[in-house]
């Protein structure tokens, strides 16, 4: 059974072992796409409600990857790894992600960036090898909350970023921008 939260439509080839979640940001794509891949953004919401991310390296290029800690609010800490594979900025991102570089349990997720007027419709598709994996992150780890919490933790931090722009150009004098 797939999971979708906003009404994205399934892929039913793999509808049993994928989780799509999608959100509307109110951003321009491009300030979520930086926001989703650069990792002094990254580290000030990546994660559901109460985690906090170290990250140990970050490459972001197709091959690069992103080693971190997930800090879990009960003092848990989860190893964590994307491979990127496919980039096309501002609109695409498909990443394998695990435990570790090799881990045979790692999932695929791609994420869109569909422009939605002023605002960025974030849709993030989880395939997991097996259904078995998928029912385990749902019932164990609570990957469709999570993943929700994780695209409102990033909606709140872009809107502080859009509200901080905002705030230094009505204050910035008449001629003195940069």
């Amino acid at each position: 059974m797939t999971t979708t939260s906003s009404g994205v439509e399934p892929d039913h080839t793999t509808a049993d072992r994928e989780i799509v979640v999608s959100r509307v940001i109110g951003a321009p794509r491009e300030l979520v796409f930086e926001a989703f891949t650069q990792v002094r953004h990254l580290s000030r919401w990546w994660g559901p409600e109460g985690f906090s991310t170290t990250t140990r390296s970050f490459e972001f290029r197709v091959g690069g990857a992103w080693d971190f800690v997930m800090h879990g609010p009960d003092g848990t800490d989860y190893q964590e790894w994307i491979t990127w594979t496919e980039i096309v900025p501002p609109e695409r991102i498909a990443l394998e992600h695990g435990e570790s570089r090799d881990d045979p349990n790692a999932f695929e997720s791609v994420l869109t960036f569909e422009p939605a007027g002023e605002q960025t419709r974030i849709v993030m598709r989880t395939v997991f090898p097996t259904k078995e994996l998928r029912e385990e992150a749902v019932e164990k780890y609570h990957a469709i909350e999570g993943g929700e919490q994780t695209l409102r933790n990033l909606a709140a931090y872009v809107a502080e970023l859009t509200w901080n722009e905002t705030a230094r150009n009505e204050t910035t004098p008449k001629g003195a921008e940069g």
